[in-house]
């Protein structure tokens, strides 16, 4: 019998529990907060340190924003609706804003993802420097997208 690895284990659908957490055996179901934590602890190098920074930020912003892990391997902030999802690539972290073309952006922060009419991207690399007051500032332009949206449901 062959062992698979945690990552394969990952990408079976059979796995998921109902809620949309994942399960790896028993009754043990892995919160989205520990998927992120693995995924940082993955990536010992400069680019699991900043989505360690990226995180800390965007939950300090407001309080409510909620962590989760959705796609089989993506943090995702939500409040009212998806703010932000993080993802770790070979030589860049990035923070996609899923309403992000709707929200103002006065320090340029957004650099891709520039083309389309929903979404908005920023790249990290590795000698980037976060400016942080405005990274929050845009967050928190993403909450109230959010909460307008959802007011205009009603």
């Amino acid at each position: 019998m062959v062992r698979k690895n945690f990552d394969e284990r990952l990408h079976r659908p059979e796995r998921l529990h109902r809620s949309g957490r994942l399960r790896l055996g028993g009754s043990r179901i892995v919160t989205a907060d520990e998927e992120i934590d693995a995924l940082i602890a993955r990536h010992q190098d400069w680019r699991g340190a900043r989505l360690s920074d990226l995180r800390a930020l965007i939950l300090d912003t407001e309080p409510g924003i909620e962590e989760t892990w959705k796609w089989m391997g993506s943090p995702v902030w939500e409040l009212g609706g998806i703010l932000c999802v993080g993802n770790i690539f070979t030589n860049k972290v990035k923070l996609v804003f899923m309403d992000g073309a709707a929200l103002d952006d006065p320090h340029t922060l957004f650099n891709a993802e520039l083309e389309g009419n929903k979404r908005r991207g920023i790249d990290f690399f590795e000698t980037d420097v976060p400016d942080t007051s405005s990274l929050q500032t845009l967050i928190r332009a993403a909450i109230e997208h959010n909460r307008a949206r959802t007011a205009a449901k009603r």
